[in-house]
Parts: structure tokens; sequence; C-alpha cells
């Protein structure tokens, strides 16, 4: 399944605001904050600077759509989504210590995902936006007691961003879906849905083909609980 390609062949920059914008507004909120740490003896450490990075919405769920063949050998689902925070690396290539091949990750592949909302409590708020998540990006219809959970949540950078992603699973087998919808915004210009061998994708993760870390975490997640 493959949704209609788009001509996107670039990222525009049309305005860097950067040093007139507030650093707690906007989508990402940086809290610039000066620290120190107390110890049990009484004594604290030299006063130091910490940056911490916040979504308005903290957390995320992470859905590995998944189906079986007719061999029973398993098939996921990925996207290959634009990422303008990926894709402006190119502009830092002076400050890489270790040369990256890639000319500009303009679309970056990985597993259905999506920000947990207020209402989104405990395990049944969690299956619930991951089937939401699971409809609105690849199309499959599934219920919320069809979500497999894969165990505690993770940071995807803990020295920076305080965010955490709680990683799950679906199986969609025999299930026809439809034409994604999508979230409406130019960020979804031009999505394209893959269906690949999971062992495949996996080794794409390994050789940092699919840089995404989500992706992995989830898969080698599900080949633990199949075993």
């Amino acid at each position: 399944m493959k949704q209609s390609h788009s001509s996107v062949t670039d990222i525009e920059i049309i305005e860097d605001f950067s040093a007139t914008a507030r650093c707690d507004e906007g989508f990402l909120r940086v809290r610039r904050l000066r620290c120190r740490n107390r110890r049990s003896d009484g004594t604290s450490s030299p006063a130091y600077r910490v940056d911490v990075v916040d979504r308005p919405r903290l957390d995320a769920v992470a859905v590995l759509v998944f189906r079986r063949g007719a061999s029973g050998s398993l098939e996921v689902l990925t996207r290959m989504n634009l990422r303008p925070a990926a894709y402006f690396r190119k502009d830092n290539r002076g400050a890489m210590t270790v040369p990256d091949p890639a000319a500009g990750y303009l679309r970056v592949e990985e597993i259905v995902a999506g920000l947990l909302e207020p209402e989104d409590k405990g395990e049944d708020g969690l299956k619930r936006r991951a089937a939401e998540e699971v409809r609105e990006e690849a199309g499959y219809a599934v219920k919320p007691e069809d979500i497999q959970l894969l165990g505690g949540s993770f940071f995807l950078a803990p020295g920076i961003l305080s965010e955490k992603v709680f990683p799950a699973a679906v199986d969609v087998t025999g299930l026809e879906p439809v034409e994604p919808e999508g979230d409406g915004t130019p960020l979804e210009e031009g999505t394209q849905l893959h269906w690949r061998p999971l062992p495949e994708v996996l080794e794409a993760c390994r050789r940092g083909d699919i840089p995404d870390a989500k992706t992995e975490v989830a898969l080698t997640r599900l080949l633990a609980r199949q075993a």
C-alpha cells in the first residue's frame, strides 16, 4: 500500500525568527534553568545550566502495524514522513564529528506515532490513542482492545527532551485499509506507506537506513514477544 507520491523536493526556510522568539512559546518550549545537585551529606554542587525541551503534549505513543503472510512471516508498515529537523542537519555539516553520508533527510522512514492528549489516561487511554493514530495515519480501523502494549515507555534523548514514548503494536492481518486521512498539515504532504518484511526493516534500522529509534525499539520488543 502506498499513498500518492508528492513532488516535494526541498523545504525552504522563509523566516528564521529564533532571535526574537521567546523560548517558552511555540510547539517546543525550552526551559533555561540554573541548577545545583543536592547531596545526602547536606552539601551542594556548583551551579550549572540546564536546558529542557518540552512539548505541549508531553508524551507520545508509537504503533507497529504488522500483518502475517501466508507462511506466517511478519510484515510491518512504515511511513515516509517529511522531517524538517532531520533535513536541516545538512546545514550543520561542519559540526559533525562523524561524517553523515546522507545528503539530507527530507523524509524519514518510521512507524505510526502520535502525541497523547490530556484525556488519554492510563492503559485504556493509550490504547484508544493508538487505535486512533492507526486509523488516521495508516487507514486501518482497529479497536482499542486490539492494541498490544509493548512494555514500558522510554526516553529518546533524556539529556534534553522530557518526552517519553509508549511502544505498542497491532495485527491487521485480513483487514482492508482505506485512504488515510492524515492531519491535513503540510508535513503530511506526500507521506508514503510501505509494507516490508520485518527482518528487512530491522536490518535497515541497524544499518542506519532507518534512523528512527522508536521503530527499532518496537520491532525488537515485538520479536521478543513473538519468541
